[in-house]
């Protein structure tokens, strides 16, 4: 994941008014997402997103521009084909003999004695 990414999560998470100081962006990202980022990259990163307009600098602190805060939009996920339900095929050993009804019963015929 980008840097800038990570540290606008960061300002998005710590919320705060006056903008959030190198040392706890860099906490938060230890916390959280547990990784550390080099002083060279991180300081980078800040200078990247203050000439895109992305953050703004508050002293020592940096925070989110009003137009950083505002989402992107979302893509609506194309809608999911219908598949035709299909029937549960029983196994051959599992099927029953078809009943025909009570069977007749065969007469005896007994011997006279």
């Amino acid at each position: 994941m980008a840097t800038i990414a990570i540290v606008k999560e960061c300002l998005v998470a710590l919320n705060d008014r006056t903008g959030s100081s190198l040392y706890a962006i860099n906490k938060w990202i230890q916390s959280e997402k547990k990784v550390v980022i080099k002083k060279h990259v991180m300081k980078a990163a800040l200078k990247k997103g203050v000439e895109k307009g992305i953050l703004i600098p508050v002293r020592a602190s940096y925070k989110l521009s009003p137009a950083a805060k505002i989402p992107a939009p979302k893509k609506k996920p194309a809608p999911k084909k219908k598949t035709a339900t299909k029937k549960k095929r029983i196994p051959d050993y599992c099927k029953l003999a078809p009943k025909t009804g009570p069977s007749p019963k065969k007469k005896v015929k007994r011997r006279k004695q």
